[in-house]
C-alpha cells in the first residue's frame, strides 16, 4: 500500500524526515536520480561535427563524467572516464574532429567513443574488446534541449509529450539563451520542499504580493499528467498574456504564464518573453542549488506580467523554504493534509516519490 493515500481528501504529506535525512538523500541519490532524464545544455553547444560539451550527470551531486559529442549530425552522449586508467578525457567544451586523446597515455577514440589505438600495447592479450570503448547512455532531444540519463525508468516520450503538446506551438527552436538573465541560487532548504513550494499557487497571495497584482489567483488551476503537471497562471489584463493561436486548448484564456514540471527536478516557465528553465540540484539534505536558464523570445516583455521580477519572487520562495525546513524538524510536526483544490499537485509529487522510493 502506498505510503501516501491517492485520495488527496485523505491523504497526508510524505514524512518529514525525507526533508532532513541524509539517508533519504542517499537513497534517491541511488534509486530515484540516475533512473530519470536531466537536462543538459542546447543544441547551439553541439552544431559541428566534432563538438563536445562534458558535464557531470548532475552537478556535485551524482559526479558521472559524461560528454555530448557530435559525429556527423548524431549526437552521443558516453562516459567521459578513460577505459585505461580513469583518467578525464574532455575537460572543457571544444572540437574533436580527430577523435578524443588521453592526455595521460595517449589513448585514441572516435567520435563514437568506439577505442581506436592505444601506444605500447602490442603484447596485450584479448585487446581490444568492447570494454575498451566508452559506454553510451541514453540520450534524447526535445526542440533545441538534450536531455540524458543514465539508466532510464520511463520512456522519454512519457515525460515530455504533454508538454509538447500544450505550447509546441511557441518557437521554442528560436529562442536565444541569455547568460545576463540567468542565475543560479543557494537555498538552505531540502530540494523536495523547493519542489513542493513551486507546485502550489496557494501561497502566492500571502508570499508574492508582487506576482498576485498580475495573477488572477481564483481561475489559477493545476492539470495533472503522469510525469509532469502544469499550473496555469491566468492574467488579470491582455497586455503580458500569451497570443495563443485559435488551434490550441488555450485558445481564448488570458494565460500570462505555462509553469510545467517534469519528475523529479525539472521546472520549464514559459512567458510572452520566453522560458526559464530551473533545475533544482540537491546539494545536502537541507542545502539546494536551483539554476535558472533563461531564453528569450521577445526582448520587449521581459520586464511584464508574471515573467517580470522574477529575482523577487526568488528570493520571497527562498525566504519561506527556508522557514519550512526549520519548521518540518519540530518534534510536534510529521505529515500535514493537502488543500484538494490548490494543493494538486504537491500530491501528485508525493505519489511519485513514494512509488519510487517509499514503495519499493
Amino acid at each position: 500500500m502506498s505510503l501516501v493515500n491517492p485520495n488527496i481528501k485523505k491523504s497526508k504529506t510524505i514524512p518529514s524526515s525525507f526533508y532532513y535525512s541524509i539517508e533519504q538523500l542517499n537513497k534517491t541519490k541511488e534509486s530515484l536520480f540516475p533512473k530519470y532524464w536531466q537536462f543538459v545544455c542546447d543544441q547551439n553547444k553541439l552544431n559541428n561535427h566534432g563538438d563536445a560539451f562534458p558535464y557531470d550527470f548532475i552537478e556535485n551531486f551524482i559526479e558521472e563524467p559524461l560528454v555530448l559529442v557530435n559525429n556527423h549530425g548524431t549526437i552521443n552522449a558516453m562516459s567521459n572516464v578513460c577505459t585505461h586508467r580513469g583518467n578525464i578525457l574532455v575537460e572543457n567544451p571544444t572540437n574533436l574532429k580527430n577523435g578524443i586523446i588521453c592526455r595521460y597515455h595517449g589513448r585514441k577514440f572516435d567520435t563514437c567513443g568506439k577505442f581506436k589505438f592505444m601506444p605500447k600495447c602490442e603484447e596485450v592479450e584479448n585487446f581490444p574488446s568492447k570494454t575498451d570503448n566508452l559506454t553510451k547512455i541514453k540520450i534524447n532531444k526535445w526542440k533545441q534541449f538534450y536531455f540524458t540519463s543514465i539508466s532510464p525508468e520511463i520512456n522519454f516520450n512519457e515525460l515530455i509529450q504533454d508538454m509538447d503538446k500544450r505550447i509546441g506551438w511557441m518557437p521554442i527552436e528560436k529562442f536565444t539563451f541569455s547568460k545576463e538573465h540567468s542565475k543560479e541560487y543557494t537555498v538552505n532548504g531540502n530540494w523536495a520542499l523547493y519542489c513542493d513550494n513551486y507546485l502550489e499557487g496557494f501561497h502566492i497571495p500571502f508570499v508574492h504580493q508582487g506576482l498576485t497584482q498580475n495573477l488572477n489567483y481564483a481561475e489559477y488551476d493545476t492539470e495533472l499528467f503522469k510525469y509532469s503537471n502544469l499550473q496555469l497562471g491566468i492574467g488579470k489584463g491582455d497586455e503580458a498574456c500569451f497570443n495563443i493561436p485559435d488551434k490550441s486548448v488555450d485558445y481564448g484564456k488570458k494565460i500570462a504564464a505555462y509553469y510545467f514540471w517534469l519528475f523529479p527536478n525539472l521546472m520549464f516557465n514559459f512567458y510572452p518573453w520566453g522560458l526559464s528553465i530551473n533545475i533544482v540540484i540537491p546539494i545536502e539534505a537541507e542545502k539546494t542549488k536551483v539554476k535558472f536558464l533563461s531564453y528569450i523570445w521577445d526582448e520587449s516583455k521581459l520586464n511584464t506580467g508574471a515573467g517580470a521580477e522574477l529575482d523577487k519572487v526568488e528570493q520571497e520562495d527562498e525566504e519561506i523554504v527556508e522557514q519550512v525546513q526549520k519548521g518540518v524538524k519540530s518534534r510536534f510536526y510529521d505529515r500535514g493534509h493537502f488543500s484538494p483544490s490548490m494543493e494538486k499537485g504537491v500530491h501528485h509529487f508525493h505519489l511519485l516519490l513514494s512509488k519510487f522510493i517509499y514503495d519499493k
